[in-house]
């Protein structure tokens, strides 16, 4: 929002500079990007060519003898529309321009440095300024007329010779550059930044003039108006009849300039002009170019509309239009229709003001093209400023286009014009701010604000000494609906706080019982052990592309997607932290690095049916050599699985946990012949294995875990397990079984049959091939023996050993292996 001081000034009186102006609105919360004025040049004065020649060495430049009422200077000047008697801008000898130069056709060349105009001699001749046009003081291009463009700028006959030339053409203005927040929609017009001036120097807004003649018609004689869309809360519309186009006066083309608005015509400009005022949006209509009404409807899918910049738009059901009874004549709240556009030959027009639903304009305006208006419907209108817009425009058409008015208005309103009342005490605002303010500072906030106070009943005079409001602990607040963002008390109490002043904040310690902090424990107890078994952690985006959002999952979630992604990249948020680990593991590789162990704690999202979801799971990444101690190993799944242990067995939930496999619950991201799923009690928490050849060729291993599913597992308390003072024996067996006899069931049939003697059972080989039958396979365990009252003797040793391998054989028929 560009904010002109010269158009604020019409409502509030302040004499301030722009720069503290500035700095004062970003203390109550609006950051501002720039500040400065519309026309920053010094040193120049109005002259008038008295003289002038072709330059004696030159094709195109001119000597020119430029009266600038004291003195006349000699000045070369290279413009084509340069000549005798007109009146010009002068750059006089030391003059500050800003760093712009016009080279020929209009073309713009900046400069990183202002430009200071220096008396000299051009080829010859001497030269005491320079002649300047609009774009060389510093108007953006788009502003500028042909002259401006193509020579010098050409003032009226009536210029005053020797006065400044920026203040007689009325642009002698300041302009703030505010980079709003999304709530406050009230702020994108004058009248709203009129108030929020007005409250930081406690000065009272300006009445807008709505005064207006009007003739004996009725508007709705002949004129009939429809709404057929919940969409559309207010319409109002009013006829305006014989006006006359021409140009707008300087000051309404000033403030449409500063304001960031090409002036058209005085019609095209006093809508505009009315939406910056009041921030109401308007259309206009050629009255003449319509079907006698005009229609608020949904399009149909498919529907056609040529729109003011000549595109034709295919539209859809989600769009509002605006429709004449045949066929659509614009797009509600962002463009109206080339077929009924204002013209040179315009007499009479249609005003349109009106409410419509802000997010199907933010949703059209997405497809179609973001306005000035659009920006306003979707943050949300004061419905009163409707009234108000249509009375202002109504006023400007009547005073600058010598419009006659129609009487009556076609109204269609349902929404509640009412102020919003909130109750409040005195106690709550010191208590949420952290400060005492007195309960006098307080109404007298809402005063400046504009807000009325009712207190006991009564309306507020604001005239209440401390010792009558010692007894009040309560008041009613009514909120204007111009402020559109305050419905809680909690926005009043923000309110109280920025406009008192937070540097009026006196400091002081918080009261509050302290107990000691027990956030995060467990994750951070996590993040150390993984951290301890030597791999790195990694933080990364939770947005990805849809294509990769499900990856490493197999449920019945739908995918959470944003609706308006910057990126196609980045626009599903993840529903496992896989894939990122994946595109870590890429970046590496692709700097030769593929030693890479990684994990991630962090969060996935889901959609189950209407609900929205997200869970904090645990991911890791292994791939390459991974070092134990000083040593290293090529990763694989035991080393992986290990990983999953050790973490497990650190949570308490050792001897609880195993690995199974089930085809139609594994994610197809995984390797079918080396992947499993993490059950804990049943439930399944996780899964791990290699990555599919098919996205990875390296051998990648991941494992992944639904920390939420396994902490909401209560623990047992941990038991003290006294250690034997007496040597354990080892002994290492290595049975041959059928390929499809998993590890688990092996181990479970040695615990069983080796007695309270085994204490220990590890996996150290896994072998098929030569020697082995194809569909056969080796598996080697190592065996630990110990009693916590003697040594074992051989004979007990070997008796076990003996049932082992006889339960083997009888449950799963393994064979010793030779």
């Amino acid at each position: 929002m560009k904010l002109s001081t010269n158009f604020l000034k019409d409502y509030v009186d302040i004499d301030v500079d722009v720069k503290t102006l500035a700095e004062d609105m970003t203390r109550v919360g609006n950051e501002y990007d720039e500040a400065g004025k519309l026309l920053d040049a010094s040193k120049l004065v109005i002259g008038k060519v008295i003289e002038c020649k072709m330059h004696p060495d030159s094709d195109h430049l001119h000597v020119c003898k430029v009266d600038v009422g004291n003195e006349v200077l000699n000045i070369v000047c290279g413009a084509p529309n340069v000549r005798e008697g007109l009146k010009v801008i002068v750059a006089l000898d030391g003059a500050v321009l800003p760093g712009v130069t016009v080279k020929a056709g209009g073309i713009i060349e900046k400069e990183d440095k202002p430009r200071v105009i220096k008396r000299g001699m051009v080829r010859g001749e001497e030269s005491n300024g320079m002649l300047c046009s609009m774009l060389e003081l510093g108007l953006e291009h788009k502003y500028a007329d042909e002259a401006d463009k193509t020579g010098i700028h050409e003032l009226p006959e009536d210029a005053p010779i020797g006065e400044d030339p920026i203040k007689y053409m009325g642009m002698d203005d300041s302009v703030i550059d505010f980079d709003l927040t999304a709530n406050r929609g009230d702020l994108l017009s004058i009248l709203g930044m009129a108030y929020e001036v007005g409250a930081i120097y406690d000065k009272k807004v300006k009445d807008i003039d709505l005064t207006h003649g009007e003739n004996k018609e009725n508007i709705n004689d002949s004129f009939k108006l429809e709404i057929n869309t919940d969409n559309c809360s207010i319409f109002l519309a009013r006829k305006v009849k014989n006006i006359v186009i021409k140009e707008s006066p300087a000051f309404i083309k000033n403030r449409l300039i500063a304001s960031g608005i090409r002036p058209i015509n005085n019609v095209v400009d006093i809508s505009n002009y009315v939406m910056l005022e009041t921030g109401q949006p308007l259309h206009f209509y050629d009255a003449d170019t319509l079907n006698g009404m005009i229609e608020v409807r949904m399009a149909d899918n498919g529907e056609h509309l040529k729109t003011l910049d000549g595109k034709e738009r295919t539209l859809s059901e989600e769009d509002i239009v605006i429709s004449d009874g045949k066929r659509a004549i614009g797009l509600a709240g962002v463009m109206g229709g080339l077929d009924t556009e204002i013209t040179d030959k315009t007499k009479n027009v249609i005003i349109e003001s009106a409410i419509f639903d802000g997010i199907k304009i933010r949703m059209t305006s997405k497809e179609i093209l973001r306005s000035e208006a659009s920006s306003r419907f979707e943050k949300g209108l004061d419905p009163n400023r409707t009234y108000v817009a249509m009375e202002r425009a109504c006023k400007l058409l009547e005073e600058y286009a010598q419009g006659e008015v129609v009487g009556g208005i076609a109204k269609y309103d349902k929404e509640n014009l009412k102020n919003r009342e909130i109750d409040i005490t005195f106690e709550n605002i010191n208590n949420i701010l952290g400060m005492n303010i007195a309960k006098k500072d307080v109404l007298d906030v809402f005063r400046r604000l504009g807000f009325d106070t009712i207190i006991n009943g009564k309306k507020s005079e604001y005239k209440e000494n401390e010792k009558d409001l010692e007894k009040i602990e309560k008041i009613l607040v009514s909120v204007p609906r111009r402020r559109g963002d305050i419905s809680i008390k909690e926005d009043l109490i923000e309110e109280v706080g920025r406009i008192y002043g937070v540097d009026n904040i006196v400091g002081r310690l918080p009261e509050m019982p302290m107990k000691e902090g027990s956030y995060d424990k467990v994750t951070r107890g996590i993040r150390n052990k993984m951290v301890d078994l030597g791999l790195n952690e990694t933080l990364s985006y939770i947005l990805v592309n849809d294509k990769e959002a499900k990856y490493f999952t197999k449920d019945n979630t739908e995918l959470v997607s944003l609706l308006d992604p910057m990126t196609e990249e980045r626009n599903t948020l993840r529903h496992s932290i896989l894939p990122s680990l994946l595109k870590i593991y890429e970046y590496n590789k692709a700097r030769s690095n593929k030693d890479v162990s990684v994990f991630e704690i962090g969060k996935a999202f889901y959609k189950l049916g209407e609900e929205y979801g997200e869970t904090n799971k645990l991911a890791v990444l292994m791939s390459g050599d991974f070092y134990l101690g000083l040593n290293k190993k090529q990763v694989d799944f035991y080393i992986i699985k290990g990983i999953m242990e050790e973490i497990l067995d650190y949570l308490g939930y050792g001897g609880r946990y195993s690995l199974v496999i089930k085809e139609d619950k594994i994610p197809d991201e995984l390797h079918p012949g080396q992947s499993a799923l993490i059950s804990l009690n049943g439930d399944m928490i996780g899964c791990i294995g290699r990555v599919h050849p098919s996205l990875e060729k390296d051998g990648v291993y991941v494992l992944e875990i639904d920390l939420d599913k396994l902490l909401s597992k209560k623990v047992g308390k941990m038991k003290y397990k006294e250690v034997s003072k007496f040597p354990t024996v080892n002994k290492d067996l290595a049975v041959v079984v059928d390929k499809d006899v998993t590890s688990e069931e092996i181990a479970m049939v040695i615990k069983k049959a080796g007695g309270s003697s085994l204490s220990k059972i590890d996996v150290f080989d896994v072998y098929t091939g030569k020697g082995i039958e194809d569909n056969k396979k080796s598996i080697a365990y190592s065996l630990t023996f110990e009693k916590m009252d003697r040594t074992l003797t051989d004979e007990e040793i070997n008796e076990s050993l003996g049932k082992i391998i006889e339960m083997l054989e009888k449950k799963l028929g393994a064979e010793l292996r030779k």
